[in-house]
């Protein structure tokens, strides 16, 4: 009996470590991906900034959508861009992110632009929100109160 009880606990304490050890490597991706994220950005930005670079953009993009899968993983990235309200948005997206992979980087960004606002509108409330409640400064908390769309003091 007693030797049955310490077989179930070894088993036990080897999924524990397995599972800690999966969990470690997945924030290690998590990591990872956060990084490239904001690789992605900069790059993005900065080819804006050399009046629409199509390789820096190009690179950009690559990184962000790279970046966004090892965040989240890959089952919830296909979810949230591939719900039946949002697929408007993903096509004018992902097409953005095509054309600009074709070299032509000012209607890429134009349609990535639309695509990325009808997206993740249902998000920019709850920032300006969030925005609006942690700055102090009264001018910036009234502009953000305004942009969320209330009016409330508190």
């Amino acid at each position: 009996m007693v030797e049955a009880v310490r077989a179930v606990a070894v088993k036990w304490w080897k999924v524990v470590k397995a599972g800690s050890a999966l969990r470690k490597l997945l924030e290690g991706f998590a990591e990872i991906g956060v990084g490239t994220t904001g690789f992605g950005i900069f790059f993005i930005l900065f080819g804006i900034l050399l009046y629409f670079d199509s390789v820096l953009l190009a690179f950009g993009n690559l990184l962000f959508l790279t970046g966004l899968l090892l965040i989240i993983g890959l089952r919830k990235t296909f979810s949230f861009f591939f719900q039946r309200h949002k697929l408007k948005g993903t096509s004018f997206f992902l097409g953005g992110v095509a054309i600009v992979l074709l070299r032509w980087p000012l209607l890429g960004m134009f349609l990535e632009t639309y695509g990325f606002l009808s997206l993740f509108k249902g998000f920019f409330p709850v920032v300006f929100g969030f925005l609006g409640n942690a700055s102090d400064i009264p001018f910036l908390s009234a502009l953000f109160r305004r942009l969320q769309g209330t009016s409330s003091m508190v």
